[in-house]
């Protein structure tokens, strides 16, 4: 791939840190730079020397989007439909990063072709974005779950709170896999590298599915940290009492055979979450 013909969207994010480190030459802009909210500032971009756009912007607070349906929409949706009618005028491809909150969980293995099911307004959000983006030719929508990265994220949630001999209850009926952004990028990059064909794909790390209370025991384990217990809760109970949370989707692994058919072999969480926490140790 050529670096400088690429857009990265959303550049102050996990992902799209992920992806300036992988292109390093491309342009890279946030919305002080490029609203693509916007059809304005969209259709007056330069777009002269781009040749893919890859949109890492999003807005992403799940239970915030509950009390904030505009500004959700506005960005998930009608932002996404902006830059899929720009790649339709400019011949571009686009590249989409969707969501499993898409699919209501009731799943154990959720493939592309599923019908969206969204329990929330971001669910909802992130299927119209899917939608928007399947207008323009040139398109991929990696779909995914559970992002870790440079970033506020659960893994470092856990790691604070074994640094402070925090012993956390944490949420078991919710099952998936952890997708770290390294993973991400590199299935971005084959796909544009491999020309594979256009289209949907999930997209997250391999491996057994687990709930956010093993995946916690896991964290600890590699910590050194046996000495802390994990309690498990429902989802339910979690948020007993809490106001404007956004229902879960409970099953979120995602079938992965079709990126595998493009000879991409997605890497075990477990092994990344070994080296992300590895590296994190080492800052």
């Amino acid at each position: 791939m050529d670096d400088t013909k690429l857009l990265i969207i959303g550049a102050y994010g996990q992902l799209g840190k992920a992806l300036q480190a992988q292109y390093p030459d491309a342009l890279a802009v946030d919305s002080d730079k490029l609203d693509i909210t916007s059809p304005e500032a969209v259709n007056n971009f330069d777009w002269s020397n781009i040749t893919h756009i890859l949109n890492a912007a999003a807005y992403t607070n799940v239970d915030g989007a509950e009390t904030n349906e505009a500004l959700c929409m506005k960005i998930n949706v009608a932002g996404v439909a902006n830059l899929s009618e720009i790649a339709s005028k400019k011949d571009l491809t686009l590249v989409h990063i969707s969501s499993d909150y898409v699919f209501d969980g009731t799943r154990d293995n959720h493939t592309e072709d599923e019908e969206f099911s969204p329990l929330s307004v971001y669910g909802r959000s992130k299927a119209g974005g899917d939608t928007e983006t399947t207008k323009t030719p040139k398109h991929y929508v990696l779909r995914t779950s559970w992002v870790i990265g440079d970033g506020h994220n659960f893994v470092r949630i856990m790691m604070g709170l074994a640094d402070k001999d925090v012993s956390p209850t944490v949420v078991s009926d919710q099952v998936g896999r952890l997708t770290f952004t390294s993973e991400l990028v590199r299935a971005i990059d084959h796909l544009l590298t491999k020309s594979a064909p256009f289209g949907t794909y999930n997209v997250s790390n391999s491996g057994k599915p687990a709930s956010w209370a093993d995946i916690t025991r896991e964290i600890f384990k590699l910590l050194g940290r046996d000495d802390l217990t994990v309690t498990d809760t429902t989802t339910l109970e979690y948020y007993a009492g809490k106001e404007n949370i956004a229902p879960r989707p409970l099953q979120s692994a995602l079938n992965l055979d079709k990126i595998r058919a493009t000879g991409f072999e997605p890497r075990d969480w477990q092994e990344n979450l070994k080296e992300y926490i590895e590296k994190e140790q080492a800052k």
